[in-house]
């Protein structure tokens, strides 16, 4: 364990690298050692898995949602119209490994003073302006759950460069040894290292043996996975009715998986589940509508928080409709794996011929 978060710090470049037993406790935990507080807003991605922010409801804070732009990233342009005096963080996610355009969203937060967060679970290795995601704020989780680009079956990982956030994370999950090793000893919570705050949220030390082999090879596979994602942009580009993700700044994703987006009105009004239907019917047995990954306004814990966290009611509540980009972007999704070891050529070939073949034969698709 102690190796691989040795190797996790010099390749982030980061001062604290704390592994935990999933990337949702590595969330836990940053919001835990941020200090925050029941008076306190953060605002996060209304188009993310629910684990991003499902945590803060713990803590006591209020998460206030923030619409996507046309990838499902957290639009900059919608951040400083939540902004408000209790608010004390930004939490960005990656998502489907596209970073977030960073720049605007720090210039919004030393605006205002807030720290920015990173769930960056999908985007293993991505780059922004040629800094690694994950080392772009003052804090990062991601996950190492078994179909991250790094995985170890089940863990998770926090970076970060402040002493305070870390020291507090660690009380949080690692009692006793790791507290006692860690937090220096004239330090006003050094006294609580024996019993930390009571949890054990260490990884186990065989995920993180797997995960740090597959570590080995994070760099290869994010480069031979852009190969392959420029593969399939030039055999598809120019078709009707799908839109390929579009970066207008300087990065380098990890492509966790391929999100195109659907327009039906330029296929004859055949519908996305139709499309869908006739995509598995060709073979393609991976593309997928994302179910739990969609706008947090759809899921009761964030309609009803206070069913499940009676402290929260009346405090905030969701409703279907609040976030239209975001659910835009989640009707009109559809996803493939990005492959990356030369034997998969041959799938990602029938995929584009099977992309290629329903799209131009549309008219022939009952509706």
């Amino acid at each position: 364990i102690g190796r691989f978060e040795d190797r996790l710090k010099e390749y982030f470049g980061v001062k604290h690298v704390l592994l935990t037993s999933s990337g949702t406790a590595a969330l836990h935990s940053l919001y835990v050692g941020a200090d925050l507080t029941e008076s306190d807003e953060v605002l996060c991605p209304a188009y993310t898995f629910f684990a991003t922010v499902s945590p803060l409801l713990f803590c006591g804070a209020v998460p206030v949602l923030v619409d996507c732009d046309e990838n499902g990233n957290m639009d900059p342009q919608e951040i400083e119209k939540k902004v408000s005096p209790n608010t004390k963080a930004i939490m960005v996610t990656h998502m489907w490994g596209v970073p977030c355009d960073m720049d605007p969203i720090q210039q919004i937060a030393d605006r205002y003073g807030l720290r920015v967060f990173e769930d960056a679970s999908h985007a293993h290795g991505s780059e922004y302006k040629g800094r690694k995601v994950g080392a772009l704020g003052d804090a990062a989780a991601l996950s190492m759950q078994s179909q991250k680009t790094v995985a170890g079956g089940e863990g998770g990982i926090l970076l970060t460069n402040d002493d305070e956030l870390y020291y507090r994370a660690v009380l949080f999950g690692h009692y006793n040894r790791r507290s006692m090793d860690d937090i220096p000893a004239n330090h006003r919570l050094a006294e609580f290292a024996v019993t930390g705050m009571g949890l054990k949220l260490r990884i186990h030390p065989l995920a993180a043996a797997i995960a740090e082999v597959q570590f080995g090879s994070l760099d290869d596979v994010v480069a031979k996975r852009n190969q392959t994602v420029e593969r399939i942009r030039s055999a598809l580009n120019g078709l009707p009715g799908i839109r390929m993700p579009h970066l207008r700044y300087d990065a380098t994703p990890t492509w966790y998986a391929l999100v195109m987006r659907y327009v039906e009105g330029e296929l004859d009004g055949l519908s996305i589940s139709k499309f869908y239907d006739s995509l598995k019917a060709e073979g393609c047995i991976e593309v997928d509508r994302p179910g739990s990954t969609c706008p947090l306004n759809l899921h009761p814990i964030f309609q009803r928080p206070g069913d499940l966290f009676p402290e929260y009611r009346g405090r905030f509540s969701y409703q279907p409709g609040d976030f239209p980009k975001a659910e835009a972007v989640h009707g009109s999704i559809l996803k493939i794996p990005v492959w990356h070891l030369e034997e998969d050529r041959a799938v990602e070939e029938q995929y584009i011929e099977a992309l290629r073949k329903v799209t131009l034969n549309c008219g022939e698709i009952p509706r």
